[in-house]
């Protein structure tokens, strides 16, 4: 048995942010593979379904990004996941926008809900990046900060182009995880969902979604600005 981690923050403000693309990841593979419908334990959204040949439990916390770790670590425990089968979905800013890495172990790099994870799960355990960009990247002249950035909604016209085909894409090679083929799982994700090119014209810069501003005394996450980046890949 495999468990695919997404993480992201509940509810419907959040759930086109950059910070949710975790969630997304989950959501596209646990319905375009059949996973059964979700459902709330012990702080996290489960499914279950199979890829590969293998069961798979798909996991989406439902404590807010700084607190991702508890849930995951206590359903791993619970069903015998030991970390070497443990894929964590997440955005990563240093990761141009529609680019994808995995790599197995490594910093957090700045992201909140990694670090959380560590504390719980160790640090060894596969993390599948998910390029949403620094805010320069994706607006030319943006200056928006990083904290803000994570918690802002993709732009329309990047939902009507490389985040749903990366989805798409990832949920499709799923299985190659599964088979612990991460180098392929990158090269074909890559050749179905190409990353885009960065854009040169100046841009309005976005505003950001209400959960960006208002969090109602809950901890939305974001990045800690001051992290370096986590570089180390396979």
């Amino acid at each position: 048995m495999l468990l695919f981690a997404g993480l992201g923050n509940p509810g419907q403000e959040y759930a086109a942010n950059r910070h949710n693309a975790g969630f997304m990841a989950l959501d596209m593979l646990a319905d375009q593979h059949g996973f059964s419908g979700w459902k709330d334990k012990n702080g996290a959204q489960l499914a279950e379904g199979r890829l590969g040949g293998e069961k798979i439990l798909a996991v989406k916390p439902q404590t807010f990004m700084n607190r991702s770790g508890l849930p995951v670590a206590e359903a791993a425990r619970f069903y015998k996941i030991p970390n070497d089968n443990i894929f964590v979905f997440y955005d990563e800013i240093d990761l141009a926008a529609g680019k994808l890495r995995v790599k197995c172990g490594g910093g957090h790099g700045g992201h909140n809900g990694i670090r959380d994870l560590d504390r719980h799960l160790g640090t060894d355990y596969w993390r599948v990046r998910i390029g949403v960009g620094r805010p320069e990247q994706v607006i030319p002249g943006s200056r928006i900060d990083i904290r803000k950035w994570v918690l802002m909604d993709f732009t329309s016209a990047e939902r009507d182009s490389w985040v749903p085909a990366l989805m798409k894409a990832m949920s499709a090679e799923a299985p190659l995880l599964v088979a612990h083929d991460e180098g392929s799982f990158m090269s074909r994700v890559a050749h179905l969902a190409p990353a885009p090119k960065p854009p040169t014209d100046d841009k309005k810069a976005p505003k950001p979604s209400s959960g960006g501003s208002d969090t109602g005394g809950r901890d939305p996450g974001g990045r800690d600005p001051g992290a370096a980046p986590d570089s180390k890949e396979t």
